[in-house]
């Protein structure tokens, strides 16, 4: 087909497939092209030179000497954004394979679930213990196979909290909507990418920049590593902040803080502005509003013949690989039999992770009997106990301090986008960056570090809260809010009544979120070193350090062990019931 168009007065051409690269070539540019060209160009050369330098020749113990000189943070700062973009397009395709299969098949939650909440709490230094090895004998000789474990620590960072807020967000689906696909036919694959997907993006979207964010806060632990007795360090940001941290050096954390406010600025404007402005248009509601998001760069793209041609080819090509448009063919004759089936087979699988968890339990006591001791064991819990403590107070404070600011910004475009690129950066901002403050007023004033050091384990994972709050507020109709005044709702009861639920699913969505990453968090934040000086709080994650530091693998996996059962038991019993009732109050 060669169809048309129009488009803010002018007439564009709707490119076939079959006939995209001679119609891309005949496309005359005009002043917008020639202005984004420059851009386009200076991305695509710095990403071929990054890329290029992440598969140079390396050998185990051959030094990698990271220099504090700030004019190498340029060339860090682009080998640390390359590593956690690709980290975060895994990320991305993790989730969309995780949510669509977990919302949609019951066996399959019961088991996808829970495995993405111990997932979340195992420490990102369990996976790169575990990672390290079979990457660089995967890539022999090569850099590659180091890059690839930082990527992959990267991703462990970035993936859970994407993958919760798209699963949250397909089983809150509005009824109508269902009804609405089941009116046309669609099929599981068209209902994904036409109705589910769009209807999570504005939430995904901010989950990504949250990701983008935790990645930042654990980058030190990526990028700085440890393999057969060897320190790899990577060229990157965090392993500049780990030398300067190894060299007490103020002056080079300061440089580090503005080249990471430097890069969040950047990659804010260049892509996640863009996004949100293109993401508007999914928001579910008849009116617009004053909701709109804006993007210099995307209003740019859009006056661009080049770029309005290649993406109208992309889409068509989309449209016709993915079979949007096609109409399921019903086949309700042998319904009554799938179900019966199914059912079976439902009982059946039970029935193995039934069988599962009682072989996992029985090699827990076997583990804990032989190589621990029960004592050992006990002193553990007990700590998971102080940890979980510090995690449901400092989550309690956080959501009574960030939901009311989230609602408001999220309610105000206009604030929401001056805010956007600092609220990245504050929480992007690492824990370790505060450790010299932190180490200078303990000592000096003598203050109890089980208390003071607590509030380290939400600095980075609070704003997991008020990321998820803000897309939720966002994404609240106008047609609800104009309903709301129309009423005369103010004060407490136009909160109560529209705004805390309106927002309650993505509030879930980011305290489950938060909570876990809080735990992973108390292995930094309980332990505090600035150069020769150690802060040491009681908690299951300063025992997981000082193991991890001693090198004794089976206390290491004990409290990995009791982390996981703690995370798993908070989200079973007190945050699942919290997920069920967002659920059935969307209905």
């Amino acid at each position: 087909m060669h169809g048309q168009y129009y488009r803010e007065g002018k007439m564009f051409e709707l490119f076939n497939p079959r006939r995209g690269d001679r119609s891309l070539l005949k496309t005359p540019l005009n002043r917008w092209d020639w202005i984004l060209l420059p851009l386009v160009l200076a991305v695509l050369a710095a990403l071929a030179f990054g890329a290029m330098q992440m598969t140079r020749p390396f050998t185990v113990g051959q030094p990698t000497p990271i220099s504090l000189d700030p004019s190498y943070l340029p060339y860090y700062l682009l080998r640390t954004i390359l590593r956690m973009f690709t980290a975060l397009a895994c990320a991305l395709a993790f989730s969309f394979v995780f949510a669509a299969v977990a919302a949609k098949y019951k066996p399959a939650e019961k088991i996808m679930v829970p495995l993405l909440d111990v997932l979340q709490s195992v420490p990102i230094l369990g996976f790169q213990a575990i990672a390290i090895a079979p990457f660089i004998a995967l890539f022999p000789g090569n850099l590659l196979g180091v890059e690839c474990a930082a990527i992959f620590a990267i991703f462990t960072s970035q993936a859970w909290n994407m993958a919760f807020s798209l699963y949250q967000s397909m089983r809150t689906v509005p009824p109508e909507l269902h009804e609405a696909s089941r009116v046309f036919q669609l099929s599981s694959w068209q209902r994904f990418w036409r109705l589910e997907l769009p209807y999570a993006m504005p939430g995904l979207l901010w989950n990504m920049m949250m990701s983008m964010s935790g990645g930042w806060f654990f980058l030190v632990a990526a990028e700085a590593v440890s393999v057969a007795g060897q320190d790899i360090k990577l060229p990157g940001i965090g392993a500049y902040i780990a030398v300067a941290i190894e060299a007490e050096n103020g002056r080079a954390i300061a440089w580090a803080i503005g080249a990471m406010l430097a890069g969040i600025l950047l990659y804010d404007q260049l892509f996640f502005r863009p996004l949100l402005a293109w993401a508007d248009k999914f928001r579910f509601e008849e009116s617009q509003g004053d909701t709109a998001q804006r993007s210099w760069l995307l209003d740019w793209g859009r006056r661009s013949r080049m770029i309005r041609a290649l993406t109208d080819r992309f889409w068509v090509a989309m449209r016709g690989t993915l079979g949007w448009f096609s109409v399921r063919r019903d086949s309700t004759g042998a319904g009554r039999h799938v179900k019966t089936r199914r059912r079976s087979w439902e009982r059946g699988w039970d029935v193995f992770i039934l069988l599962a968890a009682s072989l996992a339990a029985y090699r827990l006591v076997v583990f804990v009997h032989s190589d621990v001791g029960w004592g050992e064991a006990a002193h553990v819990v007990v700590l998971g106990f102080i940890t979980l403590a510090r995690v449901l107070i400092l989550i309690a404070l956080a959501s009574a301090i960030w939901v009311p600011i989230a609602v408001w910004i999220g309610l105000r475009p206009q604030y929401s986008q001056r805010v956007q690129a600092i609220a990245q950066f504050v929480a992007a901002f690492p824990v370790n960056l505060m450790f010299p403050l932190v180490v200078y007023l303990l000592v000096t004033y003598k203050l109890n570090a089980n208390f003071w050091l607590s509030p380290l384990m939400v600095f980075g994972t609070q704003w997991y809260i008020l990321f998820n709050v803000v897309a939720g507020a966002s994404t609240i109709p106008n047609e609800l809010r104009l309903a709301a005044d129309n009423l005369g709702l103010k004060g407490w009861l136009k909160w109560k009544r529209v705004y805390l639920p309106a927002v309650f699913p993505a509030y879930v969505t980011g305290a489950i979120t938060a909570s876990g990453g809080s735990w992973n968090a108390s292995i930094v934040a309980e332990y505090v070193t600035w150069g020769k000086t150690t802060l040491v709080a009681d908690g299951l994650g300063s025992y997981i350090k000082q193991m991890t530091d001693v090198g004794d693998f089976h206390r290491i996996a004990l409290g990995i062990g009791v982390m996981c059962i703690f995370v798993m038991a908070l989200n079973r019993f007190f945050w699942r019931k919290l997920y069920l009732l967002a659920e059935n109050s969307n209905r």
